[in-house]
C-alpha cells in the first residue's frame, strides 16, 4: 500500500477551505435568491463533474491521479450534494408553512 503525505493532503485541504471561503464572499455580492440559488447548485454540479472525471482517470491508470485523490474528490461532492438536498429540505418545509398560514 502506498504512504500518503500527509502535509500535501493538508495543504489541499488549506486550499479548499480558502477556495470556499472566496465563494461565499462572491454569492453574498448579489442581493438575488435565485441567482446565488443557481451558483450554489451549478458548483455541486461542477463538484460531482470533477469528482467523476478523477475517478474515471484513475480507473484508467492515469499515474498523476492517486487514490487519495479520488477519494476527497469523492467525499467533497457528497458532502456538498448532501448539504444541497438539505437546504432543499427546509425550503421546501418553509415553504409549506407559508402555504398553510392563515390569510
Amino acid at each position: 500500500m502506498s504512504e500518503m503525505n500527509v502535509d500535501q493532503v493538508l495543504a489541499q485541504m488549506r486550499a479548499m477551505s480558502l477556495e470556499a471561503g472566496n465563494k461565499v464572499k462572491e454569492s453574498q455580492s448579489s442581493g438575488d435568491f435565485s441567482a446565488m440559488l443557481k451558483q450554489s447548485i451549478d458548483a455541486v454540479n461542477d463538484t460531482q463533474k470533477a469528482a467523476g472525471q478523477l475517478s474515471k482517470q484513475f480507473e484508467l491508470g492515469n499515474e498523476d491521479v492517486s487514490l487519495a485523490e479520488v477519494m476527497i474528490a469523492s467525499q467533497k461532492a457528497s458532502v456538498s450534494f448532501q448539504a444541497m438536498v438539505q437546504v432543499r429540505n427546509k425550503l421546501v418545509e418553509a415553504y409549506k408553512d407559508v402555504m398553510n398560514m392563515p390569510m
